[in-house]
């Protein structure tokens, strides 16, 4: 028997376990800060949650559940695809739920996408849908995004022979912005039908715009199309990972076959049914955020702050390259005051700060600290 000298010499010394080599050259995904010393309970700004929480019909089914935690939950999700198709009039039987829209991200580059393959992945897409595609051993390809939204001719000059799938977030993350209408329509025409286009509209329901396109009725002229959307933004879901993506049963069929039958836990989907049969709570967040939004543009600009246009829950802050007002220090600023922004760096414009928008309180501590620290000397 191995004495515990020797086994602690040969923890995290197994030369004989070699990881997938695709996957040894990825980096770890950071989550937003969520603690700050010194604070007990800081404004979190930096993960893009809904500071309302769920709808209060969400949390009583929730604690509903209580009593049935010993079964099974519906694998077939049956309840909570008939709400979803419900209120955004689509056909249940091409819904597909999962652990956040993250893991049917992950489940579509496995069904469709083989080492070797190219993925071309809009500047600003999520960052995992990357991450899922590169573990497979495919090509990461990046199609940059001049306007700050995802560019048709960007994404189309990037198609190859080996091309299996186009990744698109729209809104975008970390600016808000998202592809108009015509422009996904052009790309979607444009596209060959043997590749796949993941449309990823996370933060969809914030936007009022007319000229967005929430890809739903592409589906039924263009069967490579699959729209994926979450429960964590506006739903204020997060903690319980509630996803769905609408899809060709061509896609559907192939994700069926590798989807853990339980991937949906029994709380999360009753939770999920309920916060999204109750459209009333749904828009009274959605019209908070596209007050708040106009508000706090109005008031960063006038300290001489430039703010990226977002139709999302988040904003994002231009910063001097140099000298006392950067993203680094106003990061450091806020901080200090009890408030997490989210730093962007590697993915996003330099010299940026990332920022939810929160409830009242939150939002004027923000507003209050920037105007602090713009006519501060550091």
């Amino acid at each position: 028997m191995a004495t515990m000298e020797e086994l602690e010499i040969r923890t995290g010394e197994n030369a004989a376990l070699k990881p997938n080599a695709a996957v040894q050259k990825l980096a770890p995904y950071k989550q937003g800060q969520s603690i700050v010393v010194g604070h007990e309970d800081p404004i979190k700004l930096s993960s893009n949650e809904s500071s309302h929480g769920p709808s209060p019909l969400a949390l009583k089914a929730y604690h509903d559940t209580s009593a049935k935690l010993f079964r099974y939950p519906d694998g077939n999700q049956t309840d909570l695809r008939a709400a979803i198709g419900d209120v955004f009039s689509l056909d249940p039987n091409r819904i597909i739920c999962g652990n956040g829209s993250e893991e049917l991200q992950l489940l579509l580059v496995r069904a469709f996408v083989a080492a070797g393959d190219e993925v071309i992945c809009s500047e600003n897409s999520f960052v995992m849908g990357r991450i899922h595609a590169a573990a497979q051993g495919a090509v990461v390809v990046n199609a940059p995004e001049p306007n700050h939204h995802a560019s048709v001719d960007e994404i189309l000059d990037r198609i190859t022979p080996a091309t299996r799938m186009i990744m698109i977030a729209s809104p975008n993350n970390p600016i808000g912005d998202y592809m108009r209408k015509n422009d996904f329509i052009r790309l979607v025409e444009k596209t060959p039908s043997d590749i796949l286009v993941l449309y990823d509209g996370a933060y969809a329901d914030y936007v009022e715009d007319a000229d967005y396109d929430p890809g739903f009725a592409a589906v039924d002229w263009a069967p490579n199309v699959v729209v994926t959307r979450t429960f964590s933004k506006l739903y204020g879901l997060a903690g319980l990972r509630v996803g769905w993506m609408y899809c060709d049963s061509s896609v559907l069929d192939p994700v069926q076959r590798i989807r853990t039958p339980f991937n949906g836990n029994i709380a999360a989907l009753a939770a999920a049914e309920a916060a999204i049969r109750d459209r009333k709570f749904a828009t009274k967040v959605r019209e908070h955020n596209s007050l708040w939004l106009k508000r706090i543009r109005k008031e960063l600009t006038s300290l001489g702050l430039f703010v990226f246009p977002t139709v999302a829950n988040f904003y994002m802050i231009r910063f001097d390259q140099t000298g006392e007002h950067t993203a680094e220090k106003a990061a450091a600023f806020l901080m200090d005051r009890g408030i997490i922004p989210r730093p962007v760096n590697a993915g996003g414009p330099a010299g940026c700060l990332r920022i939810t928008v929160g409830l009242d309180y939150e939002n004027e501590a923000v507003i209050e600290a920037l105007s602090e620290f713009m006519s501060a000397k550091n």
